[in-house]
């Protein structure tokens, strides 16, 4: 229970990080989070299967190439609905149904669809089989943490991100561009979220009904924790991703597609900031 947890909830960080990220700078809620993150794993597949590219050259031109997917929709889209929240809403949520319902289209189902394991085997852990595969999982979303605070806080990019999430209007009054800023956290988040494909669909098929499955996880866990918080989305992580677990060791796997869904309604009804959420608390005070 506690080596699959962990590991289930380090899944999940890396699942929500991407669209954490990107609402936290740029307040977009990226909707076609799901689609893209399919699209990661199918692109990785077509350049390793079809193309017969190296394994991590095939990845590190997919996650490429769903970062600027993300990048082009908000120099072509977002840029003309900014501010206008349900209009963004709805235009990343029909953009992934689109790419999903497309991939869908052209025949992505079965377990033709599939990517190898990095390395293959497993070893040991706590007297737990544990694959490797899981394990470079985790140490990945170590490193993604890390390279993320040392990106946030001691680069001048990093810098100008939060400051455009702090605030827009004296962002832009010493220099920066909130419009570029946010392009390049479309970007920045969609890379993420093609990475975790890359990093966590060799543990299974490639399913483009997964992609809305995955878009449900990546919104439960950052309203849990706060939307615009890193540190609540890992918070958030853990508790779905022991409380899962448990459900699937206790009382019946079949239910543990429900415990997101659940966590998010209570936590709603709780605080519907989430754990480490301020914006509604702030306005509330206002």
């Amino acid at each position: 229970m506690l080596v699959y947890g962990f590991i289930n909830s380090v899944i999940l960080m890396m699942i929500a990080l991407g669209f954490s990220i990107t609402f936290g700078i740029s307040r977009v809620a990226n909707f076609s989070h799901g689609g893209f993150y399919i699209l990661g794993g199918i692109l990785t597949w077509y350049g390793l299967i079809k193309l017969g590219l190296p394994y991590f050259l095939s990845a590190g031109l997919s996650i490429i190439i769903v970062g600027i997917i993300g990048a082009v929709m908000y120099r072509v889209v977002l840029v003309r609905l900014r501010g206008l929240e349900l209009s963004e809403v709805i235009a990343t949520f029909s953009l992934g149904i689109v790419i999903l319902e497309l991939l869908r289209g052209l025949g992505v189902f079965g377990y033709e669809f599939r990517n190898p394991v990095f390395i293959d085997g497993s070893v040991e852990i706590f007297g737990v089989g544990v694959g490797i595969q899981r394990i470079i999982i985790v140490c990945a979303g170590a490193v993604l943490l890390l390279i993320l605070h040392v990106f946030v806080h001691h680069t001048k990019m990093g810098l100008a991100f939060r400051g455009v999430a702090q605030q827009e209007h004296t962002a832009l009054s010493v220099g920066i561009n909130p419009d570029q800023v946010s392009m390049l956290s479309l970007a920045m988040g969609s890379i993420m979220c093609a990475l975790a494909a890359v990093l966590i669909l060799p543990l299974g098929v490639i399913s483009v009904d997964e992609g809305y499955d995955i878009l449900i996880k990546a919104l439960a866990v950052c309203i849990i924790g706060g939307l615009e918080s890193t540190l609540g989305v890992l918070v958030a992580a853990f508790i779905i991703g022991y409380i899962e677990v448990l459900t699937s060791m206790y009382i019946s796997s079949s239910l543990t597609s429900v415990i997101p869904l659940a966590c998010m309604l209570v936590i709603l009804l709780i605080r519907p900031s989430g754990i480490f959420g301020k914006s509604k608390e702030i306005e509330e005070r206002v």
